[in-house]
């Protein structure tokens, strides 16, 4: 037992020690919150709780092997018994024995984003719909927010509030495409990703003995990141844990960042409701920032109304003070951020892994991408496409998905004429529309399609048969790998490849050799109960992004949006693009939630930053072919002037040192707190500012030299009006003066562009 506690501050000990009963773990950034529920997990098995009655859900798969490879060396091998993984292969583990009980095969196949997105374009033709109005992704994003929220295709129909939301966005036949989705997805023996959960809560809500079954297998439930969480994810994690009621969440509320996704942060505030007798956790103390950037951190989140409070702090060294770079265009502030990162790896001895560059949209990345090649540094944007989404790669999996599940439609509509054996679109498309005529599935409709096919294409389609017939054996027959090997060569997509001696087509034989060293490796894991084409399949189609490994541990600038920047950590981080209407988003200002959740999102890049953080934004950026004028990001005056630089200006910076306050642009003074730092805008009409004060400059106003102002002087500030200077600090070049003003309280200002006039 002292071995598992040694290491532990006194909320992490406790954490790890109270195991029975319901347990809320507050865990700010840089916590050691995995630390945690390893150490929890390890010290149930040391009681003797057997690790098949443990469930812990996370939300990547590399999240969930790193904790059981942790655990291991803690307790031994019997860690591999663990139910640990996402949601998405936990529950799909589970509807692999029990699918039949709603009426799914257990070889049912897991449809990807491309494959619903294609089955949903079918449907629209099928409607003689416009897919300029009822735009894919929109249908799907609204198909994926219903089942979210356990909401069948019945119960859309007859739900008069989303129907009258349909009809107002101008999509009144969302119900009818929901439907007929979800009824061919049922016929073709596929489920999409949010069906793996939706389907899961049908099963126990239908089938309490099989409940009651899990209910009794896993005595404790650990789910991490609970604050993402979804309405169907918080059902079930409800369901399995009521018996016993040992359930243990943990999450922090500042890091709730993807409500887009359906994560509703209310579960982790009503989760003592839902728990009355609750014991929580907070684990406050940061051990991965430095204390500059630990507080600035704070000074931004406070202004959440909505939010656990927790007092986040650090005994790490003090470090840096946070930059600010101010550039004239997003090109400006691309080159400012490699020169920054050239001149840190060279003064200071720094691989190019140590920087991440983090931006709120993808777009931002150009100019950053072409400021560092320039400079010759390597970089590599995190997000772009995954490996088993590359087209080949698809088109093999497709093959071993058919031989496997003869219902499933995108496979089929994927290698029916691929490589070409003279099916064209148009018979394709008639077998797929003769299945769903006559309510058989499309392997049926081939059995008989000289009933109602041509003789040429009958022949062809009926050579197909005999093929997938052929796969069949050869998958019953012999290992994953060999039978992988045999249908790339017999089904002729290895030649097809192997003929196209392009740069690009040896890549994509590369990355189909690649694919089979992947399953050879699978068939030979001794740790794999299951080592079968179907549960290779399964486990790829549960592959995130986020679990994608780099092959070769090159050493480059790491570039990604902040979203996909969520549980990483960086020696040093640049957030660019700190404009109004960029971060925060235009789309994100329609309320305070949103606004809310956008600051978080900022608190989250914040807290990725180990050593040293660097904030820029531009006065002008190129939006659609246009250069348009920036103002700084209301969030830029959140932060605690005490813990920043002034800003590194362009020495092409033509533009005023003009005050702008976060009262003046957003209305009332909520949003300007003590010791905000005040940023420069281009002067607005007069008629256009709004101020928090019945301040009115003197006339007679005009800025002083403020390297002659001193303790004890009275100045004026256009905005603030009349106040007394209480402190001066300086840091390097850098000074500072703490003012108290009579209509503003107390301000800490930057004096490198505070407006100041010295009264005497």
């Amino acid at each position: 037992m002292e071995n598992l506690l040694a290491g532990l501050n006194e909320p992490q000990k406790e954490a790890v020690l109270h195991t029975e009963g319901p347990l809320m773990i507050i865990a700010g950034a840089g916590s050691g919150k995995t630390k945690v529920l390893t150490h929890r997990i390890a010290h149930l098995m040391s009681k003797g709780v057997d690790s098949f009655n443990i469930l812990s859900l996370t939300f990547t798969n590399k999240a969930a092997k790193e904790m059981r490879m942790r655990i291991e060396k803690v307790v031994g091998t019997d860690a591999r018994n663990l139910w640990m993984g996402t949601f998405h292969s936990v529950f799909a583990r589970i509807l692999r024995s029990e699918a039949d009980k709603i009426g799914y095969p257990t070889s049912f196949t897991v449809y990807d984003t491309d494959d619903s997105k294609s089955l949903i374009k079918s449907i629209l033709s099928e409607l003689q719909l416009d897919d300029k109005v009822y735009k894919v992704n929109s249908v799907l994003s609204r198909i994926s927010s219903a089942k979210n929220r356990l909401i069948s295709p019945n119960e859309y129909a007859q739900n008069p509030i989303l129907l009258t939301d349909d009809e107002a966005s101008m999509k009144p036949k969302i119900h009818e495409i929901y439907k007929k989705y979800a009824d061919r997805c049922f016929k073709a023996g596929c489920m999409d990703f949010d069906d793996l959960l939706f389907q899961t809560c049908k099963l126990f809500s239908l089938f309490p003995d099989v409940l009651n079954k899990y209910q009794r297998k896993f005595h404790y439930v650990m789910v991490d990141e609970y604050q993402d969480t979804n309405y169907v994810q918080y059902m079930i994690t409800k369901m399995l844990s009521h018996e016993r009621k040992n359930i243990c969440v943990v999450g922090d509320d500042a890091q709730s960042i993807y409500a887009f996704r359906g994560a509703d942060i209310s579960n982790i505030f009503n989760f003592e409701k839902d728990y009355p007798n609750l014991h929580i956790v907070k684990l406050e103390q940061n051990y991965r920032s430095t204390q500059n950037i630990v507080k600035i951190a704070n000074s931004v989140i406070k202004h959440n109304k909505e939010q656990l409070r927790k007092d986040v702090w650090t005994s790490n060294e003090e470090g840096n003070l946070i930059e600010l770079v101010k550039a004239t265009s997003d090109n400006e502030e691309g080159r400012l951020v490699a020169q920054s990162i050239f001149e840190e790896k060279n003064h200071n001895q720094q691989k190019s892994s140590d920087f991440c560059i983090l931006y709120r949209t993808n777009a931002q990345s150009r100019s950053m991408e072409e400021a560092l090649r320039r400079l010759s540094i390597p970089y590599k944007i995190i997000g772009g496409l995954s490996f088993y989404q590359r087209k080949e790669i698809k088109d093999m999996i497709a093959y071993l998905r058919y031989t496997v599940n003869h219902s499933d439609e995108e496979a089929f509509k994927r290698i029916i004429n691929y490589p070409k054996r003279g099916i064209g679109e148009t018979s394709a498309t008639k077998i797929v529309v003769t299945a769903v005529d006559n309510n058989v599935t499309i392997w049926d409709a081939m059995l008989n399609v000289s009933s109602f096919m041509p003789g040429r294409v009958t022949v062809a389609v009926n050579e197909f048969v005999d093929l997938v017939r052929g796969f069949e054996l050869v998958i019953a027959s012999k290992d994953a790998f060999e039978a992988a090997k045999q249908i790339a060569k017999e089904s002729g997509i290895l030649k097809d490849l192997y003929d196209d001696k392009t740069v690009e087509g040896l890549a994509r034989y590369q990355n189909l050799q690649e694919l089979l060293n992947a399953i050879k490796e699978f068939s030979e894991d001794t740790e794999k109960e299951d080592r079968s084409i179907s549960a290779f399949l399964q486990e790829v189609s549960l592959i995130s992004t986020a679990d994608t490994k780099d092959a070769n541990g090159t050493d480059y600038v790491t570039m990604m949006t902040i979203h996909m920047a969520k549980g990483l950590e960086f020696k040093n981080v640049y957030i660019v693009g700190m404009e109004e209407n960029l971060f925060p988003s235009q789309m994100m200002l329609q309320s305070r939630a949103d606004l809310e959740e956008e600051r978080r999102l900022f608190y989250v890049a914040v807290t990725r930053a180990e050593k040293k953080l660097t904030l820029s934004y531009a006065l002008q950026r190129y939006k659609f072919g246009r250069l348009e004028n920036c103002e700084p990001s209301r969030f830029l005056q959140e932060l605690d002037a005490r813990f920043l630089k002034a800003p590194k200006k362009s020495n092409q910076d033509m533009f005023s040192d003009d005050f702008m306050t976060a009262t003046s642009k957003f209305g009332g003074n909520n949003l300007m707190k003590q010791n905000s730092v005040n940023f420069p805008k281009k002067e607005a009409p007069k008629s256009q500012v709004v101020t928090t004060t019945n301040h009115v400059a003197s006339e007679s106003f005009k800025p002083s030299d403020t390297s002659k102002l001193e303790v004890g002087m009275k100045v004026e500030h256009p905005k603030f009006g009349f106040g007394n200077v209480l402190k001066i600090e300086t840091n390097g070049s850098e000074r500072k003066a703490t003012i108290f003003f009579q209509k503003a309280d107390e301000k800490t200002l930057l004096l490198s562009f505070a407006k100041l006039m010295i009264i005497e």
